[in-house]
């Protein structure tokens, strides 16, 4: 074992009988959880053969740390993220605390049951963050702790919170999503923040053999975190100061972890050698000698993870002006047979076990949710904790108008990136409501991706007010001011952090009832690494707006390093989100409010936002100058895309689709085509995903959309040529809305620096190269 750190003094809140009854309610605990993995295992029958799994042994490491929250310290404004393995002890404590009908606990991993990890969403009982995905959901109660502090900032009347508590194994430690949040400047003052790692020292293979606590102690001490280290419990301690308690100490701590391990799983009687060793001293064999072997035996367990009081007393003494990270040692499998074993990670315990277990217990495998003897001190402080903890419903958030146009006629070309930059601007004046409920993010790409204008107007929040230097200077175009009332948010160079923060801001509405409209910008080809995060955000009931700017080949002086390919598949694909591409600022000024209009409300949805840096001429959309045709087009174009020619669809010989910056050349393709006396009809998507779910609805009874009909007529089929700049498969399921031949141009190689006409070239999706692909499809 490694190198003591003690924690800080702290006078005993728990009396001997109340430190009794908890540790009362932890036995129940205990077997609860472990009750809910056998049941959902051996309880249920299984056709399938699939195995159920579920993690008894990391539940049960777990158990007195989460006890010591719940029924001593947390009040009804705290929230929790739990670690995923240790889902079972949280439905045990909600059940003994009356939220959680025991009609669940057999259902784990079953249908309409306890989900595998805890969901916020998808369980019955209260969980208050999905934390499925490893080192995400740990860090989730960071961010939403920083959500917390900008809504009340900007609306006082929020409601209040109190500590943010992450429960995260060791093992976690490992993922880099967990540093690239601590080591951010600004968590740092954020002391309502409380983080306790479950030191149990096992991975899901293995004994860890050495766990460098001094190093990760080290990483969050300079972060500006407290670190308090929980090692040994009470019980121990006060053998440490017996005549030999030195030695025993320094043997216990020299001891490495996979001896120690070995230790726990020793007999009774082989407890004293093991610990002696093969070089005890005197002093060390005679205090040895002088403890009955059960005690010794349950000695050399205490560790400060399950020692209730010294849990509770650390919890109410840490710092509240700075965040605090409690390393708490553990045994995986506390009290459990597969007690420290180094393969226990997913063994299940047999019946045999299970039955001996009860009886350890005090209760029966036969009735194994049977509550806690009504009036007695166990029993009446759960219904007590119950009552506390028990929360109001957040309030509905008050209805927001998000206008469908801004009304700024679009004249000059310009991008769609330069667009977004100018709509955001425009909306402080046009629509001040909705403009006040918007949050930018970015990691230290804001000026580069157009929110220059919106930062001068609105300014960066900070947790503290901070002086601008440069207020004065003339020649600066960007005014960084940094207070607390600013609607940008910065995090530098760290995409994970960016949408980890954009889905607890994007969670406020249901949180604390207050909407918000967060928008985060980033290069494009940097979606995928921070997609996991992104899409557990979404998971966990987080709605925002995600931008990639600039996308594609369309950079092309970046070369291959900054073009990305994958991309607007991932946004088709990816669930509880709308995926858009607009070629023309119109477009994308009218899809982009229709989007946050769908943000922060009960049934909405997030959206992703593929744009470019390539000025566009606006007269290529054709617009109509009719008022009533021109909000017809407004309607097509955000349910996904309308036809840019206007010639009757029977008259067409081929069909040419185009997405986002690529139309240009789509139209100019169609052009080329007419020369050669074909006729070529031009669509015009602004949304793939929306076309692909128009697709997908087709027999289905229930409402569905239909622009898939309206861009594509039944009763006129011709040939198809799909242009992307991204991964031509993406529009590739367009050849079964009617049955048509069709050729799909993309970018499908990396790329090289060039200017955008030799880079299109290079991938084929030039003018060139769409004319002969239309050529080919009519035999020609």
């Amino acid at each position: 074992m490694t190198e003591t750190v003690h924690a800080p003094g702290a006078t005993e809140r728990l009396g001997a009988d109340q430190t009794e009854v908890l540790r009362e309610i932890a036995q129940r605990v205990r077997w609860l959880a472990t009750a809910i993995v056998d049941a959902a295992n051996r309880g249920r029958p299984n056709e399938t053969g699939v195995k159920v799994g579920g993690h008894q042994a990391s539940s049960a490491s777990m158990v007195e740390i989460m006890v010591a929250l719940w029924f001593q310290e947390l009040t009804e404004l705290d929230r929790v993220s739990v670690k995923p393995h240790a889902s079972p002890v949280l439905h045990a404590i909600n059940y003994l605390l009356g939220d959680l009908d025991p009609a669940y606990l057999p259902t784990l991993r079953a249908k309409g049951g306890l989900q595998s990890y805890p969901s916020r969403l998808k369980d019955p009982d209260t969980v208050d963050f999905s934390t499925g995905s490893v080192g995400i959901g740990a860090t989730a109660a960071l961010w939403a702790a920083m959500a917390h502090r900008y809504v009340r900032s900007h609306f006082p009347d929020a409601p209040p919170a109190g500590r943010f508590v992450s429960l995260l194994g060791d093992a976690e430690l490992d993922e880099g999503a967990i540093w690239e949040a601590v080591a951010d400047p600004s968590v740092a003052s954020l002391g309502e923040l409380l983080w306790v790692v479950d030191l149990n020292r096992q991975s899901l293979d293995r004994v860890v053999p050495d766990i460098q606590i001094s190093r990760l102690q080290g990483m969050f001490e300079a972060a500006g975190w407290q670190v308090v280290t929980l090692k040994w419990g009470r019980a121990i301690s006060a053998l440490f100061e017996l005549p030999g308690g030195a030695e025993l100490r320094t043997r216990m701590e020299e001891m490495p972890n996979e001896e120690y391990q070995r230790l726990l799983r020793a007999g009774v009687d082989e407890v004293a050698a093991r610990v002696v060793g093969e070089d005890g001293s005197d002093a060390l064999r005679g205090l040895v000698s002088g403890i009955d072997q059960r005690a010794l035996a349950d000695a050399v367990r205490d560790l400060g993870g399950h020692d209730l009081g010294l849990l509770v007393d650390t919890f109410a003494t840490v710092d509240e002006h700075r965040p605090t990270v409690v390393f708490a040692y553990t045994i995986k499998g506390r009290g459990l047979p597969t007690e420290g074993h180094p393969n226990n990670h997913s063994a299940l315990l047999t019946e045999a076990q299970v039955r001996a277990l009860a009886v350890d217990c005090g209760t029966d495998l036969d009735d194994p949710w049977q509550p806690l003897a009504s009036g007695t001190p166990a029993a009446s402080l759960c219904r007590e904790r119950g009552t506390r903890l028990r929360r109001t419903t957040a309030s509905e958030t008050p209805p927001l108008k998000v206008p469908t146009s801004l009304g700024h006629p679009h004249r000059k070309p310009a991008s769609t990136q330069a667009t977004l930059g100018r709509l955001l601007a425009d909306l402080v004046r046009d629509a001040p409501d909705a403009a006040a409920r918007v949050v930018t993010c970015s990691p230290d790409v804001a000026s580069s991706t157009n929110l220059g204008g919106w930062i001068n107007k609105t300014g960066v929040w900070s947790v503290r007010s901070r002086r601008d230097w440069f207020d004065d200077d003339a020649e600066r175009v960007l005014r960084w001011a940094e207070v607390a009332t600013g609607q940008h948010m910065e995090l530098g160079i760290a995409e994970v952090n960016l949408v980890g923060l954009l889905g607890e801001l994007g969670a406020t509405w249901s949180r604390w009832g207050e909407r918000l409209i967060p928008i985060a910008t980033l290069y494009d080809p940097f979606v995928s690494r921070a997609l996991e995060p992104w899409s557990y955000g979404i998971y966990a009931g987080g709605q925002s707006i995600l931008v990639g700017t600039p996308s594609g080949v369309t950079l092309a002086p970046e070369g291959g390093a900054h073009q990305s390919i994958s991309t607007p598949s991932i946004g088709l694909e990816q669930p509880g989100c709308v995926s858009w591409e607009p070629a023309f600022a119109q477009d994308l000024e009218w899809c982009f409010l229709r989007a946050m209009s769908q943000v922060g409300l009960e049934g909405g949805t997030s959206a992703y936002f593929r744009l470019s840096t390539r000025p566009v001429d606006p007269a290529l959309a054709r617009l109509p100058e009719d008022p009533d045709l021109l909000e017809r087009r407004r309607r097509q174009a955000v349910s996904g895309g309308y036809r840019l020619t206007d010639h009757d669809p029977a008259t067409e010989q081929v069909t040419l689709v185009g997405v986002g910056a690529i139309m240009p050349e789509v139209v100019r393709a169609a052009e080329a085509l007419e020369r050669q006396g074909v006729i070529a009809g031009v669509v015009c998507l602004t949304s793939p995903d929306l076309v692909f779910r128009s697709f997908q609805e087709r027999g289905h009874g229930k409402h569905r959309s239909d622009v898939l009909d309206a861009l594509f007529p039944a009763a006129h089929p011709t040939p198809i040529v799909t242009v992307h700049d991204g991964h031509p498969h993406t529009l590739s399921f367009l050849a079964g809305a009617r049955g048509d031949r069709i050729r799909c141009l993309g970018v499908t190689e990396f790329g090289q620096s060039s200017d955008v006409p030799d880079a299109y070239a290079l991938h084929g999706i030039d003018v060139v190269s769409i004319v002969d692909a239309g050529l080919g499809l009519l035999g020609r």
